[in-house]
């Protein structure tokens, strides 16, 4: 009994198919726990596509997947001088973010991060005159650009290319390769038109892996119903059942990611209406699982455990059955399956 991620393996490999052919050239991302789906199945699809490159987060992910993908491995998170020193082979692409990054790797092939309006981090125009400089003790693969979801002032992604272009243009740097994040189709097509001696690459990760929702399905096995009149007592903490019904435990508890939830930026007064009423709604227990049961999301009956969750399903809707599964709406980045099935 376990909690199972579905895969329909046809449709999802389609929307891969779809999303290469608007962003020729793309870099695949695969950070974190694979998007759901687990660096190894990741980097399979990789070079399934064809893939001369994959993107990962951090130093260590680059060497867990260097077994599992034969093509270049470009890091992203920026080297620090000082940081721990990991082996990896010399296909692996290090990002740079400052000048004194660019001179700590001497040798090494870099992709160098410019300053976006993302402001996190990046080289800044008052840099380049050192960092024209720096770069001829390195062997510069690229610049790249990681541009903001939210445009809320209604600037234009591609003027704020345009403007590094330009830059780096002006203090004659190298521009054959720009990496760049979060830019539509038409907007990548624009750039590319301008500047034709220079090869754009798309790093995507959520809309190639996710892009699909009906492509993939969590369930959760029904491992136990135990049926439950109102005032009984259940549970850890011993709480009163609040109705009659039936605690239902289904497989998929905090080890998996269940009851973990990213905060989220909320815009209008709906999306911020109903986090109030879930916040409140918390202080007296009451917890919306993931869980649907009946057509309908199901409450937690307490919090969940290290590997599953307790479920009150009211005498109202169909008794659960053991061996069922209950349809689970998760966030593939913060969930890990017990199993992943092609279908």
């Amino acid at each position: 009994m376990a909690l199972t991620l579905y895969v329909d393996t046809a449709r999802w490999r389609a929307h891969h198919k779809h999303v290469l052919e608007q962003f020729p050239g793309l870099v695949p991302v695969c950070k974190g726990n694979g998007y759901g789906f687990g660096h190894e199945r990741l980097a399979e699809e990789a070079t399934r596509m064809g893939s001369d490159i994959l993107a990962v987060g951090t130093t260590y992910e680059a060497a867990r997947i260097k077994d599992w993908f034969s093509g270049d491995l470009l890091v992203l998170t920026p080297f620090r001088r000082g940081e721990e020193p990991v082996p990896l082979p010399d296909r692996v692409i290090r990002s740079v973010s400052s000048v004194d990054g660019v001179h700590g790797l001497v040798g090494a092939r870099v992709v160098i991060e410019v300053m976006s309006s993302m402001k996190r981090h990046g080289v800044s125009e008052q840099d380049l005159p050192q960092l024209a400089h720096a770069i001829q003790d390195v062997r510069l693969e690229g610049f790249a650009i990681h541009l903001p979801l939210d445009r809320t002032d209604g600037s234009d992604a591609v003027e704020e290319v345009i403007g590094w272009m330009d830059r780096l243009r002006a203090a004659r740097l190298p521009l054959h390769t720009m990496f760049v994040s979060h830019l539509k189709a038409d907007e990548l097509a624009r750039l590319q038109q301008q500047f034709p001696q220079t090869r754009f690459r798309a790093r995507i990760g959520t809309r190639l892996w996710l892009g699909d929702h009906d492509a993939t399905e969590y369930r959760g096995a029904v491992l136990d119903v135990t049926r439950v009149a109102k005032g009984d007592r259940f549970g850890y903490r011993q709480q009163k059942a609040a109705s009659d019904g039936w605690l239902v435990v289904v497989a998929g508890g905090t080890s998996h990611g269940v009851g973990l939830e990213a905060p989220k930026a909320l815009h209008g007064v709906m999306p911020r209406a109903k986090g109030v009423a879930r916040a409140g709604l918390a202080t007296v227990n009451r917890n919306l699982a993931p869980f649907v049961w009946g057509s309908k999301q199901r409450w937690f009956a307490e919090p969940p455990h290290m590997q599953v969750s307790i479920l009150f399903v009211p005498s109202d809707a169909p008794e659960p059955q053991v061996g069922e599964e209950l349809v689970a709406h998760l966030r593939h980045t913060t969930t890990q399956f017990d199993r992943l099935v092609d279908r």
